[in-house]
């Protein structure tokens, strides 16, 4: 890993800080974590692999992406601030997944690229997967679906609660 990579990876889990602090469901904090995910896409993605078995390690990372940022999502608590606009704070177990998330990645390159390549190249081998673009495709996409599935999931809470006119934050 360069370090780059490292700081790629740190400014993925450090989006967790925002989360946990409380932030306005508004179209920036919306952006920015698809911005951050998108840049790194940008960064790493050289091509998207569709031979052998490279999509269905797509999908079985998509799933897991999803289900971490659906968990992370409805982990969150939302309230709403004194101007009506939804405010949404990651608790524990929100921050603990969207953690687990990137770090898994995290942890995944490092494993690849400090000792682990030859099993990989094994386990690839063994399932027709087509190799390192595959694997880098396939880890994007699941950071994405979980961005994506998180946002959703908060999103759609947080346009109940500003409808429903639930108590403000901190009431």
């Amino acid at each position: 890993m360069t370090t780059t990579d490292y700081i790629i990876s740190a400014v993925l889990i450090l989006l967790v800080i925002p989360q946990i602090r409380g932030t306005r469901q508004t179209l920036l904090h919306t952006l920015l974590p698809l911005a951050a995910v998108a840049s790194a896409a940008a960064y790493y993605l050289k091509s998207f692999p569709t031979q052998g078995h490279d999509i269905r390690l797509d999908a079985v990372t998509v799933a897991a992406g999803a289900a971490l940022g659906v968990g992370c999502g409805a982990a969150t608590r939302l309230g709403r601030a004194a101007d009506g606009v939804a405010i949404a704070r990651a608790g524990a177990v929100a921050a603990v997944l969207w953690i687990a998330g990137m770090a898994a990645r995290a942890g995944f390159e490092f494993w690849a690229t400090h000792g682990g390549a030859g099993s990989l190249a094994r386990f690839s081998r063994d399932n027709l997967i087509t190799g390192a673009d595959a694997w880098t495709a396939a880890l994007l996409l699941m950071a994405l679906a979980q961005v994506v599935c998180r946002l959703a999931v908060v999103r759609v809470r947080a346009r109940r609660i500003t409808a429903t006119g639930a108590i403000p934050v901190g009431a």
